[in-house]
């Protein structure tokens, strides 16, 4: 039997799909055809959803059901739980990620819309910042916050893929929780 038809047969429904999602107070959840808009005191998220899953507001919470059961929709199922989930947490408090910057030298400045990087190169790097993030920078650590989980996530690995740390000294820009595992250089010969 392959993968598919066992999965099926045996109906291993996703968990995080099964349960609902909780709209906690001050935040309203409205679904409009495919589209789902979530309002908090942070601001609007708006989030367009394939017509697989059937997406239902009903006593403060959000029910999701697949429309057929097939591999695709068991998977965006518990996917479009998650999205909806991390839009709900994101108006009512910013995600954040903390970068470090980690070398002699390197330094980080916003200037205006941008973040303006020295890290080693014969020039500065400058990298837009999206609409919707909002950065600060304090000596060597610079603080991502947003209330779109995946634009916090994504601006931060753009950052962090500028000048990625590297193993011999650790040079380079660094997640806050990230550890780098050190190589040992070269020994002298005797």
């Amino acid at each position: 039997m392959s993968e598919a038809k066992r999965f099926l047969k045996f109906g291993n429904m996703p968990r995080v799909g099964k349960k609902p999602v909780v709209i906690p107070s001050k935040t309203d959840v409205s679904v409009s055809g495919n589209s789902v808009t979530v309002k908090g005191p942070l601001g609007t998220l708006s989030r367009v959803f394939t017509p697989d899953i059937s997406i239902a507001v009903s006593g403060g919470t959000v029910v999701l059901s697949p429309m057929k059961q097939t591999l695709l929709t068991n998977a965006l199922w518990g996917t479009y739980a998650s999205h909806i989930e991390n839009m709900v947490a994101g108006v009512n408090a910013p995600f954040e990620k903390k970068l470090l910057i980690e070398g002699i030298g390197y330094r980080a400045e916003l200037s205006g819309k941008s973040l303006k990087l020295s890290i080693g190169f014969s020039h500065p790097v400058t990298v837009p910042i999206p609409d919707g993030i909002e950065v600060s920078v304090e000596k060597s650590l610079i603080t991502i916050k947003g209330i779109d989980k995946e634009k916090v996530g994504q601006f931060a690995a753009t950052v962090r893929k500028m000048k990625k740390p590297e193993p011999y000294k650790g040079k380079g820009i660094r997640y806050e929780t990230e550890v780098i595992r050190r190589k040992q250089g070269k020994k002298a010969a005797a």
